[in-house]
C-alpha cells in the first residue's frame, strides 16, 4: 500500500513515521472511510496531508477543525498540533463532538 506523505518538505526525512489515522462518526462520514494511512512527522502535517486529500469534500475539513484527537491514546488538548511528534506504527484518532458525553 502506498502510503500518502504529509507534503514535500516531510517525505524524505528520517523524522517523518508511518502509522493509521482512525476517523469516528461525522469525521467518518466525511472523509468517506474509517480509516486511511499518514506519513508525517507530526500531528499538524498528518492533519494537512488529509486535508489535501480529501480536499473534494468540503465537509471535511470543517469537521476535523472541530474535532478532538488522542495520539496514542493520548489527549491532545490544546496542544500546538505542530508540536505533537508521531512515532512508527502509532494511531491518531478523529474524534468529533458528541452529544451525550
Amino acid at each position: 500500500m502506498t502510503v500518502p506523505t504529509a507534503s514535500a518538505d516531510t517525505a524524505g526525512t528520517a523524522d517523518a513515521h508511518e502509522g493509521v489515522i482512525r476517523y469516528w462518526a461525522a469525521a467518518k462520514a466525511e472523509a468517506g472511510t474509517g480509516e486511511e494511512p499518514y506519513r508525517a512527522a507530526t500531528l499538524q502535517q498528518a492533519l494537512d496531508a488529509a486535508r489535501q486529500r480529501h480536499a473534494d469534500r468540503p465537509g471535511f475539513a470543517r469537521v476535523l477543525s472541530l474535532c478532538s484527537f488522542l495520539v496514542d491514546g493520548d489527549p491532545v488538548g490544546t496542544r500546538d498540533h505542530a508540536g505533537v511528534a508521531l512515532a512508527e506504527g502509532g494511531t491518531v484518532e478523529v474524534l468529533p463532538p458528541f452529544a451525550g458525553g
